[in-house]
């Protein structure tokens, strides 16, 4: 789901899971859109603070993109035999890893597989994410060409003094030149992310970074606070003393300065960290995460890649090698499963759309949740709209401690 680029704060909901290694139950897609993503694995480098399922492409062999492409070709295959009815596919993302590690016509020859097994809506959203510096005009209009229509770029920060210790590669202000060179070449729907919170990035670094990214218009920017994973580098500098550890009182100054700086430019927050520039009748969220948060069906294709069909969740396994070889055999290279019941489902509703603006249907709660709903409006941290709960913005500063206390 999401990115190598930031990730989304969410809470460890203890569940029972129902395994069954490497095999599906039938799978009868839900009614509704469905969405596909495809993880490309390979960077040119590790960033520091990632803890996704990347490799470094110059340390996996030659055959590493002709190997990863034969077996994510075979598992399209695969994965159309599973269902007893092919919808239409309403969302397409790119994610990674680097998937601009591909050329084009790579990505592109993958669109057109989903087109051949499921077909594709007429106005799918279909995503890349991209480092800046595997981008230039060629890049750019090859992935148009490709039936790519939305551009998504880790920015990450303008402060040099911050991309080094995030171990960005790309220089400061080149996702900005990219971000407006994909607008000139034909790109209407172009995202930037931004991370805050690194250590030693000061207030005014981070509001610099805010309007730098502003400058080149994006239609779409997600801003999320940096989150120190057990075995990074990172990790590790900060447990030898090297850095500083991220402080919480930071990180909540730094939100409510993107909430600033975004809202007053024309920006609309849709999801905790996420807000998108309503333009040309179309308001540029992410139909792709939408997804996501409102619980609807995807297939995830690629090492480590996660999927969901209605209520059976499944992941593949992470090694590129291993994964080619479960491929190679024929056989989906599913690791493991579980069929969330219906508590389950309902946590998960909870966790994901009361971080959405159009909030939370009060018809998915409990008596008791309702009364607990109550009390969130009566501490002011949201309000009863159109029969949801919706979080303010001091909501949204403690969204995870309302979730834990409704479903307490």
């Amino acid at each position: 789901m999401a990115s190598c680029k930031g990730r989304i704060r969410t809470l460890d909901l203890r569940r029972t899971m129902t395994h069954a290694n490497g095999d599906l139950p039938q799978l009868q897609a839900a009614d509704g859109p469905w969405s596909i993503y495809l993880h490309v694995p390979f960077c040119a480098s590790r960033c520091g603070y990632c803890d996704f399922n990347t490799y470094v492409l110059a340390a996996m062999g030659e055959d590493a993109i002709p190997g990863y492409l034969e077996a994510a070709h075979r598992e399209l295959d695969l994965a159309g035999q599973m269902w007893r009815r092919r919808p239409a596919v309403s969302t397409i993302f790119f994610g990674g890893g680097t998937p601009t590690m591909l050329t084009p016509a790579q990505l592109g020859e993958l669109v057109d597989h989903i087109r051949t097994v499921w077909g594709i809506d007429d106005d799918a959203e279909i995503t890349t994410e991209a480092n800046p510096e595997t981008l230039d005009e060629d890049v750019l209009s090859g992935l148009l060409a490709a039936g790519i229509n939305r551009l998504s770029m880790g920015m990450q920060s303008s402060d040099e003094f911050v991309l080094t210790i995030l171990d960005r590669r790309h220089r400061p202000g080149r996702a900005v030149e990219m971000a407006r060179l994909a607008r000139q070449v034909g790109f209407d729907d172009v995202s930037l992310d931004l991370i805050f919170g690194a250590p030693g990035e000061d207030l005014g670094s981070w509001r610099c970074s805010l309007e730098a990214a502003l400058s080149a218009e994006p239609d779409h920017v997600s801003a999320y606070s940096l989150i120190v994973e057990e075995g990074t580098r990172l990790a590790a500098r900060i447990r030898r003393g090297e850095l500083p550890m991220t402080d919480e009182d930071d990180l909540a100054d730094k939100y409510l300065i993107a909430e600033r700086v975004l809202t007053e430019a024309g920006y609309v927050n849709y999801e905790v960290s996420n807000w998108a520039r309503p333009r040309d009748g179309h308001d540029h969220r992410c139909r792709h995460n939408m997804a996501y948060w409102l619980g609807r069906d995807w297939w995830g294709i690629g090492p480590g890649a996660h999927s969901h069909v209605n209520g059976t969740r499944w992941w593949n396994v992470k090694h590129p090698a291993t994964y080619r070889s479960r491929l190679a055999e024929g056989r989906l290279p599913v690791e493991d499963h579980e069929v969330l019941d219906a508590e389950q489902r309902h946590e998960e509703t909870v966790l994901l759309q009361l971080r959405l603006a159009d909030g939370l249907p009060l018809s998915q709660l409990t008596e008791v949740e309702r009364h607990r709903a109550d009390h969130v409006v009566e501490q002011g941290l949201g309000a009863i709209q159109g029969g949801h709960l919706v979080l303010n913005l001091s909501g949204r500063m403690v969204a995870d401690r309302i979730i834990t206390d409704l479903l307490v």
